[in-house]
C-alpha cells in the first residue's frame, strides 16, 4: 500500500494546531487500509475525548449516502425520470422548467430569500420554500450548489413513497447495507458535539443545519449521524460493487458520469462532485464535503477512498482555516494516491 505520508501528516496536523478538536479517519487501498481516531470529542465545556465509534453529524454527507441512492432506486424503479419536471411531483412549486436532473446537479437555478427562515415551523418553512424562491438565468447554465435542490429531492421521495424522507432512507439504504450505526435519532452520549449557539446551547445529537432541524425527518439534505465504519461500508459498497441488492452496475455508473444538463465537460454526476484522477487516463473520482466538517473521496477504477470526520464547527463556525487546510489535504491526497 502506498504510504499517503503526506496526506495523513496534514490529517493529523489538523488536530495538533487546533484547527478542529478530533478527527477520525480512514484511507483505503484496495483491502489495506490506514485508519486513525484521534484527538477530542469536544473542547468545552469540558474536554472530553474522542472515543472510536462515536457518531457525528454527516451535514450534507447525508445527501450523497442517503438520498442519492434513494433517488437512484427510484429511477431504477421507474418511478421518477431524470428529465421529469420537479411540477409534476410538488404541484406548489409553479415554475414548469427544473427537472430531478437540475436537482441532483445543483443547476436548478432555483434561488431567493426567505425572511426569518429559521424561525419559521416547519409547514410554513417546506410552503415558503416551494412558493418564495424564484429560478434565475443560471437554470441548465452554472452549477450552483444549494441545500433547496435536496430539499425538493426529499419531498419528491415523500411523495411517491408515502413516508417521511428520513424513514425511506433507514429502510431502503441503511438497513439493507447493515450500516447499523448510521441514523438519524442517534443517542447524543455517543456523538461527537458540534456548534455551541446562543440559542441551542451545545448541539449534541441533534443536527446542527437549522432547516434540518425544523424540518425533523422532512430533510434530504442533511440530518443523518454516522461512524466512520459505516461510511466505509457505504464507500466499499459503491465503488466494488456490492450494492447489488440496492443498485445495478448500470444505475452506480451514472454515480460516476457527468450528468449537468450544460455543454462541454463539467463536474456533477447524480449528486456527486467529480474530480479527475492524476492518473493517464484521467478518469473521474467521486467527492462530498460536509458544512460539519465531513468528507468523502472515492475511486471505483482503482478502489481507493479517503472518508475524514471531524467537528470542526466546535465550539463555533467560524473556522476559515479548516476550509485552506482541507483543500489543501485534497491536493495532496488525489497527488499520492495517483
Amino acid at each position: 500500500m502506498k504510504s499517503y505520508q503526506q496526506t495523513t501528516q496534514q490529517l493529523d496536523q489538523l488536530v495538533h494546531d487546533g484547527i478542529v478538536p478530533g478527527i477520525s479517519y480512514l484511507i483505503f487501498d484496495g483491502p489495506e487500509e490506514i485508519k486513525q481516531v484521534r484527538g477530542l470529542a469536544q473542547k468545552r465545556p469540558f474536554p472530553e475525548p474522542l472515543r472510536e465509534g462515536m457518531q457525528y453529524d454527516l451535514a450534507s454527507l447525508t445527501k450523497v449516502v442517503g438520498t442519492v441512492p434513494v433517488v437512484a432506486q427510484l429511477l431504477q424503479e421507474g418511478k421518477l425520470a431524470l428529465d421529469d419536471p420537479v411540477k409534476e411531483y410538488l404541484p406548489d412549486f409553479t415554475d414548469p422548467r427544473p427537472t430531478i436532473r437540475n436537482l441532483l446537479t445543483h443547476t436548478s437555478g432555483i434561488t431567493g430569500y426567505i425572511p426569518h427562515r429559521n424561525e419559521l415551523a416547519p409547514a410554513a418553512l417546506k410552503r415558503a420554500f416551494l412558493t418564495a424562491l424564484h429560478v434565475d438565468s443560471s437554470l441548465d447554465r452554472q452549477i450552483r450548489y444549494a441545500d433547496v435542490n435536496f430539499l425538493y429531492l426529499g419531498w419528491i421521495i415523500e411523495e411517491i413513497c408515502q413516508q417521511p424522507v428520513q424513514d425511506v432512507i433507514t429502510a431502503r439504504v441503511l438497513k439493507p447495507l447493515k450500516m447499523t450505526g448510521a441514523t438519524f435519532t442517534p443517542d447524543p452520549a455517543n456523538c461527537v458535539p458540534t456548534e455551541i449557539q446562543p440559542k441551542r446551547g451545545l448541539i449534541r445529537g441533534q443536527v446542527h443545519d437549522p432547516k434540518g432541524y425544523i424540518l425533523g425527518k422532512h430533510c434530504g439534505c442533511a440530518g443523518m449521524f454516522a461512524n466512520l465504519t459505516d461510511l466505509e461500508i457505504y464507500g466499499r459498497a459503491l465503488i466494488e460493487n456490492n450494492l447489488a441488492d440496492l443498485l445495478d452496475g448500470k444505475t452506480v455508473d451514472m454515480f460516476f458520469t457527468d450528468q449537468t444538463p450544460i455543454p462541454g465537460e463539467h463536474s456533477r454526476s447524480l449528486g456527486w462532485k467529480l474530480l479527475h484522477s492524476r492518473q493517464a487516463d484521467r478518469h473521474y473520482l467521486i467527492s462530498h464535503t460536509g458544512f460539519t466538517g465531513t468528507w468523502m473521496i472515492l475511486d471505483r477504477q482503482t478502489d481507493q477512498g479517503m472518508v475524514v470526520l471531524t467537528n470542526r464547527v466546535h465550539p463555533t463556525a467560524r473556522n476559515q482555516s479548516y476550509l485552506d487546510c482541507r483543500d489543501q489535504i485534497f491536493a495532496t491526497y488525489l497527488r499520492e494516491m495517483a
